[in-house]
C-alpha cells in the first residue's frame, strides 16, 4: 500500500469515527431545537397556573373574535345612566328641544373625527338608544362596542384580538382577560393627552431609607 492510499484510508476512518461520535449524545442533548421541543413536550399536559384569582371582582363575558376566544369586562353595568330608555322614552326626534338652553348630554364633546365625518348619531341609535349602531345600520350591543371601533380601526382591532393591543387583566396565564377599547380610551375623545414625565423625588427616596 503506497503512501497515497494510506492517507486516503486514514481519512475515511477519521470520517467514520467523527460521524459515530457526533451521533452519540447524552439524554438531555439534542441535534436541534425541534428535537428538544418534541422530546421535552411528550410529558407536558398543560399548565395549572391560572390568572382567574387575580381578575378580582371584574364581571366578564366571553367573546370570540378572529378565531380567538377570551374574556372582556362587562360594559353595561359600568355605565351610570344605562339603560338609556329610562330617559329616552320616545324616539330622539320627538325628544329634541328647540330651546337651545336645554340640551341633554351638554357635558359630552365629540373630539373623535371631523364633524363632517361623524356626530352622535354615527354611533348612537336614536330610535333604539340601548344599543349602538354600525355604519350599515346594524344594532351593536354596548358590551360589544369594540365591533363599532373596528369599522375604522381595523389594524388596532386585529392587534387586540391577537393580544398585542390592550391591557390584560390578571396576567398572561389563562384565562386571557383583555380590556376593550372603551376601557382605556374615551370613545368621544379617544386620544391620550400629553403628560409631563414624573419627577424623580429625591426627598421621598431619602425618607424611605
Amino acid at each position: 500500500m503506497n503512501y497515497y492510499h494510506h492517507i486516503k484510508l486514514l481519512s475515511y476512518l477519521f470520517f467514520i469515527v467523527f460521524i459515530i461520535t457526533s451521533c452519540k449524545h447524552k439524554e438531555d442533548e439534542y441535534h436541534n431545537i425541534t428535537d428538544k421541543i418534541e422530546a421535552e413536550s411528550k410529558n407536558y399536559h398543560g399548565t395549572s397556573i391560572s390568572s382567574e384569582k387575580y381578575i378580582g371582582n371584574v364581571k366578564t363575558i366571553e367573546v370570540t373574535e378572529n378565531g380567538q376566544t377570551f374574556l372582556i369586562p362587562e360594559r353595561k353595568e359600568q355605565i351610570k345612566s344605562f339603560a338609556c330608555t329610562e330617559c329616552h322614552t320616545q324616539p330622539l326626534h320627538k325628544m329634541q328641544s328647540k330651546d337651545a338652553t336645554k340640551k341633554a348630554h351638554w357635558n359630552i364633546k365629540v373630539n373623535h373625527a371631523d364633524s363632517n365625518t361623524m356626530d352622535c348619531t354615527t354611533c348612537h341609535n336614536g330610535d333604539n338608544p340601548d344599543n349602538l349602531k354600525s355604519l350599515t345600520g346594524n344594532s351593536i350591543d354596548f358590551n360589544n362596542s369594540y365591533k363599532l371601533c373596528s369599522q375604522c380601526h381595523q389594524k388596532q382591532y386585529k392587534d387586540w384580538t391577537g393580544g398585542a393591543h390592550g391591557k390584560r387583566i390578571g396576567g398572561w396565564a389563562p384565562p386571557r382577560t383583555s380590556m376593550t377599547c372603551v376601557n382605556c380610551h374615551n370613545p368621544h375623545s379617544p386620544s391620550f393627552h400629553s403628560k409631563w414625565p414624573a419627577r424623580f423625588n429625591t426627598q421621598k427616596i431619602k425618607e424611605r431609607k
